[in-house]
């Protein structure tokens, strides 16, 4: 489904990414590990549009998308649902969710599956996302990728700095997601979880794939201790 083939990213001058490539099947979940600084969210950028890699190529269900802009890529089939959360403040829960919706034929992603998915946000819909806690915010960001009904969905540190309820109730959703066989990539600092969820992990170092294996290879403490100095 997702093929990057030896992308190099800048930042300006600054080059964050060295020849970096994975690939990532229908159907799986791919997990994408390392330390802060060493280029998880400036790969996402790439793959999402937000970044042009210089060199490389990424391409997504056989056609190029790197050097497309994000719009174009989103429209492609692939949802990202940023660190930071970045829901639209002024708009309410609802609002938040259609804004972005790309409707595609058969069963799509709606509002009431996107209340199913999250029945904290059915009584929400009217809030303006302002006045929403950190864990509603985040699961206003999954729905609205979700509205975009994507063949792939991205989620960078999806859990980060929730609360543990709130957490666990963003892990089941993504659990549910990989159940009905969606395409994710994911980053988080939960090991134990992404274990438990991917297939695949691959690791980066610096800008560079220091590493790939399964979840069976990385649950051997010595190997994890080796790679991630956990």
């Amino acid at each position: 489904m997702l093929e990057i083939d030896a992308i190099e990213t800048f930042h300006g001058d600054a080059q964050a990414l060295f020849g970096v490539s994975f690939s990532i099947n229908e159907g799986e979940v791919v997990a994408l590990l390392g330390r802060n600084g060493m280029g998880k969210s400036t790969t996402v950028d790439s793959i999402a549009g937000l970044l042009t890699p210089r060199r490389g190529t990424i391409r997504f269900q056989g056609q190029v998308i790197s050097g497309k802009p994000a719009h174009l890529v989103a429209r492609a089939g692939i949802g990202l649902v940023p660190e930071g959360r970045r829901v639209f403040p002024n708009l309410t829960v609802r609002e938040n969710l259609v804004a972005t919706a790309i409707p595609r034929s058969g069963e799509g992603w709606t509002e009431d599956r996107v209340y199913a998915l999250f029945p904290a946000l059915a009584n929400l819909r009217d809030r303006m996302a302002a006045n929403l806690s950190g864990g509603e915010q985040q699961m206003v960001a999954v729905g609205r990728a979700l509205m975009t009904n994507p063949s792939l969905l991205i989620l960078d540190e999806a859990t980060e700095g929730l609360a543990p309820l709130i957490r666990e109730q963003i892990w089941s959703a993504i659990r549910q997601l990989a159940a009905g066989r969606l395409s994710i990539l994911v980053i988080d600092k939960n090991i134990e979880s992404l274990l438990a969820l991917a297939q695949r992990h691959v690791v980066l170092e610096k800008g560079t794939v220091s590493w790939t294996g399964t979840s069976a290879q990385l649950a051997d403490g010595d190997v994890r201790h080796r790679i991630l100095g956990l």
